[in-house]
């Protein structure tokens, strides 16, 4: 046996790469329903090398201090994601105190700089324009940077410097509107914001409640074709409004967590993650339950303590695996006729 035939041998055998595509199914589904499929995950700016290997060495890490340790180019802790119109991986970063930049079409990491250092940033969000807001609840207030991941300024701050939020959480952009939608959890509402900071609207009562319309603890919202949809976690319910704030209709969500998600797909499908039992529940847009995925592990469709996820592109599903340190890509719906993540 040559000593090529052998090294070819070894190639085939090698289980999948971190950062290299794969096609496996993760279970789940129901029957009739297409499941997940696996495509890729990540968990620090060396795997977009491995994503591009011929650009091995011009794997271009922007912007980070000269004495930044290697540690800061790694997820540590990854929360919320989202992405841009040209597919750029924003990921807040817990324990890093950092959003990660990953740019797989141009090789690229980076993190978003200047202004306040970050203390705990627990939503992240992009307009249409390329801007990327982050909504940090140690700080209490959301952080404005362009499209180059350089800061502009805090979103809304009042007279003297103090914040207007209490607790900030999920933030979201209409792409249509460019309206800017905050989670405020500990004042039980949500807001509605122009990009000057100019609050348009309020939805939900200061103390909270249990009725169409009011919130108890809103932890993450989508805006989206003329919806706004709020993860109630206090109340185990997601709602959906319309932009003038009237109610439109409810359903029940069985499991949520101080850190679950919130994603909608382009069918409509409302995705809700559980850090607790480690599985994303899929449900229909009147709130039919489609299926659940995901189970504890640190295998392929397996999390532990999974929190934000992201839809890209309708039907490419981000999640932040926190506790394995890594996000996972996962194709949702028939793969005909969508194009592949």
């Amino acid at each position: 046996m040559t000593p090529a035939f052998i090294l070819v041998l070894l190639l085939m055998l090698a289980p999948v790469s971190v950062g290299r595509a794969s096609t496996r199914r993760v279970s789940g589904g129901e029957k009739g329903i297409p499941r997940p499929v696996f495509v890729r995950q990540f968990a620090s700016a060396e795997d977009i090398k491995r994503e591009h290997p011929i650009l091995n060495r011009s794997l271009d890490i922007i912007a980070g201090p000269k004495d930044a340790e290697a540690e800061s180019y790694a997820l540590q802790d990854p929360s919320a994601i989202t992405t841009d119109s040209r597919h750029r991986i924003f990921i807040t970063d817990v324990r890093a105190k950092a959003v990660h930049v990953f740019d797989f079409t141009n090789a690229t990491y980076s993190r978003l700089r200047g202004g306040e250092t970050l203390h705990l940033p627990l939503g992240v969000a992009a307009d249409r324009d390329g801007n990327i807001y982050v909504s940090d609840s140690g700080l209490q207030t959301v952080l404005v940077y362009d499209s180059r991941g350089k800061f502009i300024r805090p979103l809304k701050k009042m007279k003297g410097g103090e914040s207007f939020f209490d607790s900030v959480r999920g933030i979201a952009v209409d792409p249509a509107t460019a309206r800017i939608y905050v989670c405020d959890k500990f004042r039980h509402m949500v807001f509605a914001l122009d990009q000057q900071g100019r609050v348009l609207a309020r939805y939900g009562k200061r103390f909270g409640g249990d009725g169409p319309g009011e919130f108890r603890y809103p932890m993450q919202v989508i805006a989206v074709g003329g919806e706004i949809v709020v993860l109630d976690s206090g109340n185990y319910r997601v709602q959906i409004l319309d932009p003038s704030g009237r109610f439109l209709k409810q359903f029940r969500v069985p499991d949520v967590e101080n850190g679950s998600g919130l994603a909608m797909d382009n069918d409509g499908n409302i995705y809700v993650s559980d850090p607790q039992l480690n599985h994303v529940q899929v449900f229909s847009h009147d709130g039919q339950s489609l299926y659940t995925f995901g189970e504890t592990g640190t295998g392929v469709g397996q999390f532990n303590g999974i929190s934000g996820i992201w839809v890209d592109s309708g039907h490419c599903l981000y999640a932040a695996d926190s506790n394995n340190k890594r996000i996972q890509l996962f194709q949702i719906g028939a793969l005909q006729g969508t194009g592949r993540c």
